[in-house]
């Protein structure tokens, strides 16, 4: 018996961020001034708005090549790979790339470690696409069946089009121990740890940042505009977001999320994050690495890379750290025993370390 299932580009759509790769690519458009790496800045970006409205002419122009073309139909031939288990697909990506992923929830500390990396091999940052380095891509997070999308199949079709773009924009660069390295902020590896193992391959190199939940939810609300007025929680950007897709994938509705704390809120975002952490797959990796938030440790980090990749005279940006120790006391008091109860699990379920003490500090 034989059955012919056919899926076109109607179902399963180019992503708008490869298609804006491929432009780059093909059309030797430069990258420059992403602006993923700016630790400091605060600004809500809509290159995203910009990206899916421009998608079908930059669609067409790509395709009006034979590269662009090649490129799409490699994302497809590895999209089938995925779909039906074809390890020998990949293997060869595996084989040839080192995987360095930087995850961690929002605002701890990623973006200047990923940043590091790329200075350390070489890389002007600025230089460095958005989509390759930086959070958004591959995706994955809860899953969502509904009209028009199965997150399962969104995350094998975005993982399949990065692929592609790490052979075009890394294929020629030089090995380090036998690989050329990777770095990728991948907040959205702790969703689906598992799945970033055995897709990037065994020898995938992990590193997990961890920031004190009220510290973390002040950084986040300031990125956001600012702590409501009445203390309610609300959705003003991406992070405050996926705290609210979180907390209904829980089972909470929308209406009583939005009726929270802003704090108790965020608190259950941040323990269920960490849970992930400890129950996807990502503990099973025993080349991870966990590093609390603060100056000293995140420069000291950063440093090592730059000796490992040849640079014996390391000078890696500063790390900005505020204190923000003084705010909401009654924060911390709430915060104690959820910091406590994840430290426990990561213990439990694998053997995590979770470097507490560190964490307590409240960077």
């Amino acid at each position: 018996m034989g059955v012919e299932l056919k899926l076109t580009d109607n179902e399963l759509p180019v992503s708008p961020v490869f298609i804006d790769f491929l432009l780059h690519v093909v059309e030797q458009i430069p990258f420059e001034g992403a602006p993923w790496g700016d630790q400091l800045s605060e600004a809500m970006i809509s290159e995203q708005r910009r990206i899916t409205e421009q998608a079908p002419e930059n669609a067409r122009r790509v395709m009006a090549t034979q590269a662009g073309q090649r490129a799409i139909a490699r994302s497809y031939q590895l999209l089938l790979a995925l779909l039906t288990g074809n390890v020998e697909a990949i293997k060869d990506i595996q084989l040839r790339f080192h995987f360095i992923n930087v995850i961690g929830i929002p605002r701890n500390g990623g973006s200047y470690l990923t940043k590091e990396i790329y200075r350390a091999l070489g890389y002007d940052p600025t230089r460095v696409p958005n989509v390759i380095a930086h959070d958004g891509f591959p995706d994955a997070g809860p899953f969502r069946f509904e009209k028009g999308v199965n997150s399962w199949i969104a995350s094998l079709h975005t993982m399949a089009e990065y692929l592609t773009m790490v052979e075009i924009y890394f294929g020629n660069n030089r090995p380090h121990a036998g690989k050329i390295p990777v770095p990728k902020k991948l907040l959205k590896g702790s969703y689906a740890g598992g799945f970033f193992q055995r897709i990037l391959g065994d020898a995938v190199e992990n590193i997990f940042t961890v920031r004190h939940p009220v510290t973390s939810c002040i950084s986040t609300y300031e990125k956001s505009g600012g702590l409501p007025a009445n203390g309610r929680f609300t959705v003003r950007g991406n992070i405050e977001e996926w705290v609210r897709r979180d907390l209904m994938y829980l089972g909470c509705r929308q209406e009583d999320i939005l009726a929270m704390d802003y704090f108790d809120a965020y608190l259950r975002y941040w323990e269920l994050y960490h849970f992930y952490v400890a129950t996807t797959g990502l503990s099973a990796n025993r080349d991870i690495r966990v590093v609390a938030y603060g100056g000293e440790r995140m420069i000291n980090l950063a440093k090592s890379f730059y000796y490992r990749f040849g640079n014996f005279d390391p000078q890696p940006e500063q790390f900005e750290v505020f204190d923000k120790r003084d705010r909401h006391p009654d924060w911390f008091v709430k915060a104690k025993p959820v910091v406590e109860r994840v430290s426990a699990v990561w213990r439990s379920v694998g053997g995590m370390p979770f470097p507490l003490d560190d964490v307590m500090e409240a960077w």
